[in-house]
C-alpha cells in the first residue's frame, strides 16, 4: 500500500480540521505474537489509566500490530486477550509527554481466564519517532534545587540546550525571567513552546511565556533534530510542557522555601553579606469530583522578594555652586587630585550670579541640599518584587469515547518604582505591573478504535505595564517645550540626573489566539496524521521613549558638566514622538504525515508541511521599504518627498505589500523524512536518520523599529 505525501496534505485540508502540535499526549504501540513468534491478528488490546480509570481499546491488525494514539500522560495498565491464549497484563507503564513506547506482547496458549502478569515495564528506547528528545520528569522538576524555582532553568538539563545571548530579547518589555534557550545550536527565537498542547510563545520576542511553578508542572520534553511534519512555527526545537491533573485519589502538598541573608556567610569576594530575602510558599490540591469521570487540580505559589536598598551616590550642585562659586568643586579635593580651571571668559572658577540659569535654579529645588563641599549625595534604591501564580484545571471523561479538559493559568508580577517620591536621583527605573493569563480547552473524540480526533483552543494574554511615579517635566521647570510624558524629563550632567531613560510609563500588551485539531488514523502498518494550526497574534505597544525630551550637559563650555548645567548650556537635546507599534500577525499551517512500520525493525516517517508566510500587518501603517534601484537613480518618495532616496512608504507607486513589513509567500512547503531502525528488535538500541526543511515565524519585535524611524519616530 503506497501513500503520496502531497495526496495526504490535500486530504488534510479538505477533511475535518486537524490539530497540528498537540505534543501533550502520548501513544502506545506494539506487536502481539504467540510464543513461537507468529503474529496474532484480532487480539483485543486495552489500556487503563490507573489514576483516572480512563480506558482505551484497539484490535491488532493482520500483522499483529496495535496502535493507541492520543493518550493522556500518566501510569497505565495494558491488557491483551485472544481466544485460546492466556490473558496478558502489564502494569507499571508510565507515559511521558510526547513519548511513543513500543510494548510488544508474547502470549501463551491457554485459557483467557488465566493471566500472565508483568509487574513493571522495562526501559524502552524510542523506536517510533525520528526526532531526538529528552523528558524532564516530575521527579527532577520538583526535587532539583532551582534558584527562584523557575522551571525553565531545567531546559538546560537537556543535552542539546544551552543559554543563548539575550541581546534585546529580554528587557522591561517582557514578563520577568523569560528563558533565553538555544536548542541544538538554534537561535533563542527559534524554539516552539507548548503548554498542555497550546501555543506558549511570547509573540513579542518568540521566547517562552512563564511556565507554572514546579509543583503544578507534571513534566516537559525538549525535542530537536529533523522533527516530523506535525512540528512547525519555529525551526530550532520544541519544548512541550504539561500541567498536573487530578485523579481518583486526593493528593496535594504545602510548601515554603526561604532564602534569607541572615543564614548565609559573606561571599569572600564581597565586603558585606547579600541582603536578599525570598519567601516562596503555596500548595496544590487535586482529586476527584466524580470518581472515574470528573477531576480537579488547583495550585498556588507566592513569591515575595525583599532586599536592603542599594546604596549609590551622585554629585549635585551645592548652594555655593548654584551661586556661581566653583572654587571648591574645581579643586583637587573634588576632582580626584586634579585642579580644574573653568574655561574663559570665566575667572577664578566663578560664574557671575546673573548668568545662573533659572531652569537650573528651579530644578535644584526638587533635590536634597548637599552638605558635602563637593556636592556628594548618597541615596538608596529599592528593588522589591511580589509575584503570585495560580493554576486551575478540570478533566472530564464525558463518555467512553469523549474526554475534555480546561486549564487556566495566571501569573502576576508587581515591582514598585524605586523612586521615593522625594529625591529624583532614585528615579532609575519604572515600576512594573505585569500580568499573564493563559487558558487552554481540549477535546478528544475516539471516533473508532483506529481513528482519534483531538481539538485545542488556546488564548494567551501578556499585559506588560510599566508604571511611572511623576516628578517634574520640562514645562514645570520653565522650559518652553512640549512634553509627551507629563511629570518626566531627562536631564543629565555628570552623575546628576532628573530621571532615567528607563523610568517612563509604557504598555506592551500581546494577545495570542489559537485553534488547532488533530486526526490520527491507523491503516494497516501505516499511522496517518493530518493537521492544521491557526494562530493570531496581536500587539499594541505604547512607548513614550524620549517623548519627554532629553537634555545632556558635558562640560563643552566650561570644562565641567555641572558648571555647564548651572549656565544652562546644553550640549545635546533629543526628543521623540510616542511609539505606537500595533501589529497583527497571522500564522497558518497544514500538514500530513505517515509513520510506516515497514518491517518489525524499521519505521519510516515521511510527510509534508505547508506553512505559507502571511506575515504581519501594521495597523498604524508605520512601515517602509528600501529600494536599492530607486536609490541608485536618486528617486524619492511621493508621500514623503524629503525622505532619503530609495525609501518607500504606503501610498508610493511600487509599494506593493499593503501595510505589511514584507511580502507574503504562499508556496512555503516543508518536506520531512526520517527512519528509525531497531537492529536487534528488542527496543534497546535505535539508529535514526532524518532530514527536513523548516521555516520560522519572526517575532513582533522584529518590526518594532518601524515605529521609531522618521517620520513617525525620532
Amino acid at each position: 500500500m503506497r501513500f503520496s505525501p502531497i495526496a495526504l496534505l490535500v486530504s488534510a485540508i479538505v477533511s475535518a480540521v486537524a490539530w497540528a502540535q498537540s505534543a501533550a499526549t502520548s501513544q502506545i504501540s506494539g506487536t502481539v505474537k504467540d510464543s513461537t513468534g507468529l503474529v496474532l491478528p484480532e487480539a483485543q488490546v486495552r489500556v487503563t489509566q490507573t489514576d483516572t480509570g480512563l480506558v482505551r481499546a484497539a484490535t491488532t491488525n493482520s500483522d499483529g500490530v496495535y496502535v493507541l494514539p492520543s493518550l493522556p500522560i500518566g501510569p497505565y495498565q495494558l491488557e491483551v486477550k485472544k481466544e485460546g491464549f492466556s490473558s496478558f497484563v502489564q502494569s507499571g507503564i508510565v507515559l511521558q509527554v510526547d513519548s511513543n513506547p513500543t510494548i510488544d506482547v508474547s502470549m501463551k496458549v491457554g485459557s483467557v481466564s488465566e493471566q500472565v502478569q508483568v509487574e513493571a515495564s522495562a526501559t524502552m528506547v524510542e523506536t517510533h519517532a525520528s526526532g531526538v528528545g529528552q523528558v524532564v520528569d516530575q521527579e527532577r522538576v520538583v526535587d532539583l534545587p532551582l534558584n527562584g524555582r523557575y522551571a525553565t532553568d531545567l531546559i538546560y538539563l537537556a543535552g542539546a540546550s544551552d543559554i543563548a545571548p539575550a541581546a534585546d530579547l529580554v528587557s522591561a518589555k517582557n514578563y520577568p525571567n523569560e528563558a533565553v534557550a538555544s536548542v541544538a545550536g538554534g537561535q533563542a527565537i527559534g524554539t516552539t513552546y507548548l503548554l498542555d498542547g497550546g501555543t506558549h510563545n511570547d509573540p513579542f520576542n518568540n521566547l517562552n511565556l512563564p511556565l507554572p511553578f514546579p509543583d503544578a508542572l507534571q513534566e516537559f520534553k525538549v525535542e530537536t533534530s529533523a522533527l516530523p511534519a506535525q512540528y512547525g512555527q519555529h525551526s530550532g526545537g520544541a519544548v512541550n510542557a504539561v500541567t498536573k491533573t487530578g485523579g481518583n485519589q486526593v493528593h496535594g502538598d504545602v510548601f515554603e522555601f526561604v532564602r534569607n541573608y541572615v543564614f548565609n556567610a559573606r561571599n569572600p569576594g564581597a565586603l558585606t553579606r547579600d541582603s536578599l530575602k525570598r519567601n516562596q510558599f503555596g500548595g496544590t490540591l487535586g482529586g476527584p469530583i466524580k470518581k472515574d469521570k470528573l477531576f480537579f487540580f488547583l495550585g498556588y505559589q507566592g513569591n515575595i522578594i525583599r532586599s536592603n536598598p542599594t546604596s549609590a551616590f551622585a554629585n549635585i550642585p551645592t548652594p555655593a555652586m548654584m551661586a556661581g562659586d566653583f572654587t571648591t568643586y574645581a579643586s583637587p579635593a573634588c576632582q580626584g587630585g586634579k585642579q580644574v580651571t573653568l574655561k574663559a571668559p570665566f575667572v577664578n572658577n566663578q560664574i557671575p550670579a546673573t548668568m545662573v540659569n533659572t531652569v537650573a535654579l528651579k530644578m535644584m529645588t526638587y533635590y536634597p541640599v548637599p552638605t558635602d563641599p563637593c556636592g556628594k549625595v548618597f541615596y538608596a534604591t529599592v528593588q522589591n518584587q511580589d509575584e503570585h501564580q495560580g493554576l486551575a484545571r478540570a478533566d472530564y471523561q464525558l463518555t467512553s469515547k469523549q474526554s475534555l479538559f480546561l486549564r487556566y493559568y495566571v501569573t502576576h508580577s508587581l515591582q514598585p518604582s524605586p523612586f521615593d517620591g522625594k529625591n529624583p536621583l532614585t528615579e532609575t527605573l519604572s515600576g512594573a505591573n505585569d500580568l499573564v493569563n493563559s487558558g487552554v480547552f481540549g477535546y478528544t473524540f475516539v471516533i473508532s478504535p483506529t481513528m482519534v480526533n483531538s481539538f485545542r483552543a488556546t488564548y494567551n494574554r501578556s499585559a506588560v505595564t510599566k508604571t511611572q511615579s511623576p516628578s517634574f517635566s520640562g514645562p514645570d521647570l520653565g522650559i518652553n517645550m512640549t512634553t509627551l510624558v507629563p511629570g518626566h524629563v531627562i536631564i543629565t550632567a555628570g552623575s546628576l540626573s532628573s530621571a532615567s531613560v528607563f523610568s517612563y510609563a509604557a504598555k506592551d500588551p500581546t494577545d495570542d489566539h489559537q485553534l488547532a485539531d488533530d486526526l490520527s488514523v491507523v491503516r494497516g502498518n501505516h499511522q496517518l496524521a493530518f493537521g492544521v494550526n491557526w494562530i493570531r497574534s496581536v500587539q499594541n505597544v505604547y512607548g513614550p521613549l524620549l517623548g519627554d525630551g532629553s537634555f545632556s550637559f558635558t562640560g563643552q563650555t566650561t570644562g565641567l558638566a555641572l558648571s555647564d548645567f548651572v549656565l544652562g548650556d546644553v550640549a545635546t537635546f533629543s526628543q521623540e514622538g510616542i511609539q505606537y507599534d500595533d501589529e497583527r500577525y497571522q500564522y497558518f499551517a497544514a500538514y500530513a504525515q505517515d509513520s510506516w512500520k515497514a518491517t518489525s525493525h524499521l519505521t519510516v516517517n515521511y510527510g509534508l508541511r505547508w506553512e505559507p508566510y502571511i506575515g504581519g500587518a501594521m495597523a498604524t501603517g508605520y512601515v517602509s521599504h528600501f529600494d536599492p534601484a530607486m536609490f541608485a537613480q536618486n528617486l524619492h518618495s511621493t508621500v514623503y518627498p524629503n525622505a532619503p532616496a530609495g525609501l518607500l512608504f504606503p501610498g508610493d507607486p511600487g509599494f506593493n505589500t499593503n501595510d505589511r513589513p514584507s511580502h507574503t509567500k504562499l508556496n512555503d512547503f516543508a518536506p520531512r523524512v526520517g527512519i528509525v531502525w531497531d537492529p536487534q528488535g528488542g527496543g534497546r538500541m535505535t539508529i535514526r536518520a532524518s532530514a527536513g526543511l523548516f521555516y520560522d515565524l519572526p517575532h513582533t519585535l522584529f518590526s518594532y523599529g518601524f515605529s521609531e524611524e522618521p517620520p513617525w519616530g525620532e
